[in-house]
């Protein structure tokens, strides 16, 4: 299961890197020969919001399951 989160951050952080540079290269809204530039930023920040809420799902699906456990400090009353 730590596997699996570190890899959904990394997909997160990933896509949200890719997000940078295509908002970093910014430039016109059509190519060079006129035909319409798709907008790539849009779709990369779209891939992240859906690595977060899947990876949301799999913890909470994870912890209903018992395949997780948490080991945070005990509440106190």
């Amino acid at each position: 299961m730590k596997y699996l989160v570190i890899a959904a951050f990394i997909a997160i952080l990933g896509s949200l890197a890719t997000a940078l540079v295509y908002m970093m290269r910014g430039g016109s809204e059509t190519n060079e020969d006129g035909t319409p530039r798709k907008n790539h930023m849009a779709r990369a920040l779209a891939f992240r919001v859906g690595f977060s809420i899947l990876l949301f799902v799999v913890v909470l699906v994870s912890y209903r399951m018992g395949w997780i456990q948490p080991t945070g400090l005990p509440l106190r009353g």
